[in-house]
């Protein structure tokens, strides 16, 4: 019996995806719910298992885009499974010597026959060139049997260094339907959105003295769940989208639709780029329930595994460039969304502080907002309400009891 595969559909709003990478070759035995294929669409990319055991034809190469329900391979089911586990599939004699003629670098290249200077070049030429600091056999001569001319030295411009056995290659390679996406999304936010992003700078000596006197005794309560950095900035957002609601709106048309809850959205760094699944109700859950979130979604990230629904929706985003030691940064707006809060690293720098100069751990902090829907007075006062929760996190996020909101 010949079964077959069409490409499943990986969210209500998707049409096509890309043929990434085929993981089996044709003629292959593969076993039922083997990952045959990984498939790009324009927000995550997706493994393909096999629907049932047998031989695979592929009707599709990598890098064709597919219809989703088109057919994208063929599974004889009543093929025997090879013994041993090898595959079915015969490789021609001749595939390795044609692979290795592929690499092989050319032995003569045509575009480089050209006559060089074979006698010495003239008095008028020779000066020129020495003021040049170019030596004749690094240029044409036009001149009879390659004789380097007056004019040719005029012409001459210096060499930056003759190639001598290093490489000079270059590969050209199809953008995946993702980053294809997020490039369009990118263009679209700067192009369509009046963007400003504002900047403050955030003391993070609290926060710091918060964790380095708990953080043991969270890790050891929790699982081994760390207390980072990222709950601490997630629930002052959600602090802040409270006192500036117009932050947590969106744009439509003529209308703005303003949120009663806290979708945040996380970008975190994944195998196939930039992605940005969502923490739920963000504003509902504890210092423990934002950490452990943030940690299952990264882990799906960095697995291949997540999901468009995880990344679906969002009504704020944070993004922490400090990570790769990003000083400072304009964030770019996640499109429907209004704001983008940026994170950066963490440098002691001196400060004044009741009008002495101290060392402190600080950190830049921007917000990228719409400007359309969002004014400069909600920018700068959501920001300042960020600075504030952050520099004193223990009465404003904690509610005066750390043990109490660490759930410790």
């Amino acid at each position: 019996m010949i079964l077959e595969m069409k490409v499943p559909s990986p969210g209500e709003s998707i049409k096509e995806v890309e043929i990434a990478t085929w993981l089996v070759k044709d003629g292959d035995y593969v076993e039922k719910d083997q990952a045959i294929a990984e498939v790009d669409s324009d927000k995550a990319t997706l493994e393909l298992p096999a629907e049932a055991s047998g031989i695979i034809t592929l009707k599709a190469e990598e890098g064709d885009a597919v219809a989703v329900g088109a057919v994208v391979c063929l599974i004889d089911t009543s093929a025997a499974k090879p013994s041993g586990g090898a595959p079915v599939a015969e490789v021609k004699a001749e595939a390795p010597k044609a692979e290795e003629k592929k690499v092989e670098a050319p032995k003569a290249a045509p575009v480089l026959e050209k006559t060089y200077a074979t006698q010495a070049p003239s008095p008028a030429a020779r000066k020129i060139l020495d003021e040049k600091n170019i030596q004749p056999n690094d240029i044409v001569g036009t001149g009879k049997g390659g004789r380097i001319t007056k004019d040719d030295a005029v012409n001459a411009t210096p060499s930056m260094g003759t190639p001598t056995g290093g490489t000079r290659g270059s590969e050209r390679t199809k953008l995946s339907m993702l980053r294809r996406k997020v490039a369009e999304r990118l263009v679209a936010a700067k192009n369509e959105t009046a963007m400003l992003t504002t900047f403050n700078e955030v003391n993070m000596t609290p926060i710091n003295m918060i964790r380095n006197e708990y953080k043991d005794a969270f890790k050891a309560k929790h699982g081994g769940l760390g207390l980072g950095y990222m709950s601490f900035f997630t629930k002052a957002v959600t602090r802040a989208l409270a006192l500036f609601p117009d932050v947590n709106s969106m744009i439509d048309g003529d209308f703005k639709t303003s949120y009663d809850f806290c979708d945040i959205s996380i970008a975190v760094s994944g195998p196939k780029g930039l992605m940005v699944p969502v923490v739920r109700n963000a504003e509902l859950l504890t210092f423990r329930g934002v950490e452990a979130e943030i940690k299952r979604l990264a882990i799906k990230s960095r697995d291949g595994q997540i999901t468009v629904d995880d990344m679906t929706g969002g009504t704020f985003t944070i993004t922490n460039g400090g990570v790769f030691g990003s000083m400072l940064s304009t964030p770019i707006i996640n499109p429907p969304q209004s704001g983008i809060l940026g994170m950066h690293n963490i440098i002691e720098r001196p400060i004044a502080v009741n009008g002495k100069v101290e060392i402190h751990p600080m950190m830049y902090v921007a917000l990228s907002y719409d400007h359309r829907i969002i004014d400069g007075r909600e920018s700068v006062g959501f920001l300042v309400a960020v600075k504030e929760a952050l520099e004193n996190p223990l009465e404003l996020l904690m509610n005066g009891d750390a043990k109490k909101a660490l759930e410790l």
